[in-house]
């Protein structure tokens, strides 16, 4: 009942795109754990974590889309909400450390010790706990984009204004963060981390697990995201984004709708920014860095605003081209390239990758039907 309601609301795009991500759920884990390495076939540890950071970004990339795509909110401080996630999950994670680390104080994290705290903040209590810090994932960010929105959302606050006001909010909290006397690791962040819910973080198994949880969250967050998208709410959120003005003057509570996607946009967010951090082994402020919001708006427009699954493969695409051309000769010219690439698809593929394909094989099926019908026609 409930899986044919969900491939209900699913295109032909939407099932291909959960399908691969079965396939990889499937075939990544075998193919790393059953298959020997001295195989051609064998998926090294170190290529599970990468794909399952680049699986991170893409539903970054998914929850930016379903404020930008489909309610027309730019967002630039999305990354503000990644990097929450990523920190409630580091501190988790360093409390499962205790005294294996360099200090060994049974309590206090090694940066606390090193700045001669005395004993651990009233904000660090409870992160020794897994299901205390995986609500935390979601809370934390949820409730800073909902405490923002609704001031924004409530004063009509839009187009570029908010841009910019989303941008300077992750920036004053980038600088927060840098500061010793925050509690959360200055400009060395959270790192040197040993444990998850009783398993070695470094692991081999876990590294396969974190993955297949990383395609699990991805392939929720975009059934979840199809499914409102698809209802009459998204109706209203398309609205919103066309004609705004318009939609309040028939009576829809615009900020209302407004402030719902993008909380829980920002909620897929934090979830992305916690499964990041122990595949990647760190989080630091520079997760808030306002360059890093604006590469989600790349991966984005690469992909294809507004249709999710160009959203995601976008975000996949372009961080793999980040680390192809980030080492070598070319690592100097990767952020030209960057610029140029986001320049050049806003300029010829407006839609993003998909939607320009989407585009091309809807012509191409005109033509076909308009060349059948000609030929049909009797001969005069």
């Amino acid at each position: 009942m409930i899986t044919s309601a969900i491939l209900a609301r699913l295109d032909l795009r939407g099932r291909l795109f959960l399908g691969a991500i079965l396939a990889a759920l499937i075939l990544v884990p075998v193919l790393n754990l059953v298959v020997p390495a001295g195989s051609p076939l064998h998926v090294p540890t170190w290529l599970v974590s990468l794909l399952g950071k680049y699986l991170c970004y893409a539903i970054l990339a998914l929850a930016l889309d379903l404020v930008w795509g489909y309610c027309g909110i730019l967002s630039l401080g999305h990354g503000a909400f990644f990097a929450l996630g990523g920190y409630a999950m580091g501190m988790y994670l360093m409390r499962q450390i205790g005294t294996r680390g360099v200090y060994g104080h049974p309590v206090l994290p090694d940066f606390m010790v090193f700045l001669n705290w005395k004993e651990l903040p009233w904000f660090w209590y409870g992160f020794d706990m897994f299901p205390f810090a995986l609500l935390m994932v979601f809370l934390a960010p949820g409730i800073l984009a909902f405490v923002f929105g609704w001031f924004a959302f409530r004063s009509r606050v839009t187009g570029v204004y908010l841009s910019i006001i989303t941008q300077a909010l992750t920036y004053a909290l980038m600088l927060a963060f840098f500061r010793n006397d925050m509690g959360f690791g200055g400009n060395n962040g959270l790192t040197d981390f040993k444990d998850i819910v009783g398993f070695p973080v470094q692991a081999q198994g876990t590294r396969v697990a974190l993955f297949a949880l990383t395609l699990i969250a991805l392939a929720g967050s975009y059934i979840l995201a199809r499914a409102i998208v698809t209802s009459k709410a998204g109706k209203v959120l398309v609205a919103i984004r066309d004609a705004e003005s318009r939609t309040r003057f028939l009576g829809f509570r615009v900020e209302r709708y407004k402030l719902f996607v993008f909380t829980l946009s920002a909620m897929m967010a934090g979830l992305a920014g916690a499964l990041y951090v122990p595949q990647v082994g760190i989080i630091n402020p520079s997760e808030f860095a306002p360059g890093n919001s604006i590469e989600v708006v790349i991966w984005v427009a690469v992909g294809g605003r507004g249709t999710l699954v160009g959203a995601a493969i976008g975000a996949v695409l372009v961080n793999f081209a980040k680390t192809t051309f980030t080492t070598g000769a070319l690592a100097p010219y990767w952020l030209f390239a960057l610029g140029a690439l986001f320049v050049l698809t806003t300029l010829y593929m407006p839609k993003g990758v998909i939607g320009t394909y989407a585009e091309w094989r809807e012509k191409r099926r005109e033509r076909a039907s308009l060349a059948a019908h000609a030929a049909s026609k009797p001969a005069e």
